[in-house]
């Protein structure tokens, strides 16, 4: 395990319209507020888009993506973990569970779906914590890495 420690620091109640795009409308705000490092927790709708529900093998380097398209409107629950790319530009690594007619599917949601009506989120950001996603050779993933690399 690879850890960096931080402290909470402003704490902003977004408000999604219908046709925002995530996630990149959370990194645009991000960007604009100046906010490194953080964790958003969404509820809301989604109407449109795509998500990555698994790789096709486990085995396989870099994974091979099963994408599902997203089909009607559906309730939504995500989480996601904000760090910026080797760029210093935000970058939103969210994964969340949508809902409908009694059918659920999960994953991330890093292709992009679009707000159905209405999306909340609350951002928190996270101040001193030295982390970056930086890319991944092996995998062809941005992967979260804390820089001070204390192991537990």
């Amino acid at each position: 395990m690879i850890y960096s420690e931080g402290k909470i620091g402003r704490v902003f109640i977004i408000r999604l319209e219908d046709g925002d795009k995530l996630p990149a409308c959370i990194e645009k705000f991000a960007q604009e507020h100046k906010v490194t490092a953080g964790q958003a927790v969404m509820i809301g709708g989604i109407g449109s888009g795509e998500m990555v529900v698994g790789p096709r093998k486990n085995s396989m380097m870099p994974p091979d993506p099963m994408i599902l398209p997203i089909d009607g409107v559906h309730e939504v629950v995500g989480v996601g973990v904000l760090a910026p790319d080797k760029k210093g530009k935000p970058s939103l690594h969210i994964h969340a569970a949508l809902g409908r007619a009694g059918r659920t599917m999960t994953g991330c949601l890093r292709l992009g779906v679009k707000t159905w009506l209405v999306g909340e989120v609350v951002l928190y950001e996270i101040l001193g914590a030295d982390v970056a996603r930086l890319p991944d050779a092996e995998s062809g993933f941005e992967l979260l890495q804390p820089k001070c690399k204390k192991k537990r």
